[in-house]
């Protein structure tokens, strides 16, 4: 019979019968197999697998310890049945196939550290470090809900700010055609930058604002420019809304927030990037001694344009 079957009803003790316990010590154990009652699971082994590796079940079946039996001569172990299978296994052959989920490791792992067999306690661990590394969030996006809340999480934050405003509700006409794929791409893209730039930028996600795609960048608590992604357009007299992807525009712009992190330190690549956008600056805004920083770029796409992007057909 196999070593970690669990016997049939027929084994158990009637219903509502108490069992006996009865001394017994384990140097006395003469017979190969053994009957061990752990929970009320019922299990057959060998006292040889028992006693493989120096645990507490080695100390219970080596004489070290007193074993108790009921009055059918099943040895009891006041413990959860669900996992001694697997802790058989495991004293069998040294190695086992873990649970899939952290919850049944957990509790495999709390058995193992009962029974004292340090190696399975070993494996769970690693397990659950793996499947901690394997979930753990790359980078957690604050969703504003207030006004109030965006002024905190901006003024708070010691990182430069990008964010992204998308409320495609917003809008009291009809969208071109292609609007609703580049409102996609807008998404996709702040995905993309929030995993690349999430330790160096603070990236939020604004679904109550005024406009229907706008990225904003602060820095040092303060909005440095504006990349506005929609625009009117006029077709068969009717009036449509229109949603840009500006991809390199908003790159450019990423790129030049990360000029604010504090503490600063000069980054020669970015500062030589950015320094096309500097050298347009009016010279009207130089001769009053604006900097950079004191200017907010709002950059709006084809706002009220007369041209249609829709496709032949529709």
């Amino acid at each position: 019979m196999s070593g970690d079957t669990c016997l049939g009803s027929a084994l158990c003790p009637a219903a509502g019968h108490k069992p006996k316990a009865g001394g017994l010590k384990g140097g006395s154990l003469g017979n190969k197999y053994v009957r061990l009652n752990v929970g009320g699971s019922l299990y057959y082994t060998t006292v040889q697998v028992l006693t493989r590796h120096d645990t507490m079940l080695k100390a219970m079946f080596s004489g070290r310890m007193e074993v108790l039996t009921d009055k059918e001569g099943w040895i009891l172990i006041d413990r959860c049945g669900k996992h001694f299978g697997t802790i058989l296994n495991y004293l069998r052959d040294d190695t086992i196939a873990l649970p899939k989920h952290r919850q049944e490791i957990k509790a495999l792992m709390a058995e193992a550290k009962y029974y004292l067999i340090q190696g399975l306690v070993d494996m769970c661990q690693a397990a659950l470090q793996d499947k901690k590394d394997l979930y753990e969030p790359v980078c957690s996006i604050p969703i504003i809900t207030s006004p109030k809340e965006e002024e905190r999480l901006i003024e708070s934050s010691m990182k430069p700010v990008v964010k992204l405003l998308y409320n495609r509700s917003n809008n009291k006409y009809s969208y071109t055609s292609n609007s609703d794929d580049n409102l996609l791409k807008n998404i996709e893209l702040f995905d993309k930058l929030s995993l690349r730039f999430n330790g160096r930028v603070l990236f939020i996600k604004d679904v109550i604002g005024d406009e229907i795609c706008c990225w904003s960048f602060y820095g040092q608590g303060r909005k440095i420019a504006e990349v506005c992604c929609t625009s009117i357009v006029y077709a068969t007299e009717k009036k449509q809304t229109k949603v840009e992807f500006p991809e390199a525009r908003i790159y450019e712009e990423t790129l030049n927030v990360l000029l604010y992190e504090t503490p600063r330190v000069p980054d020669n690549s970015l500062l030589e990037a950015t320094s096309r956008s500097r050298s347009q600056a009016s010279h009207s805004e130089d001769d009053e001694g604006f900097e950079l920083r004191d200017r907010v770029r709002r950059i709006h796409v084809k706002r009220y344009s007369t041209y249609d992007d829709r496709q032949l057909g529709h």
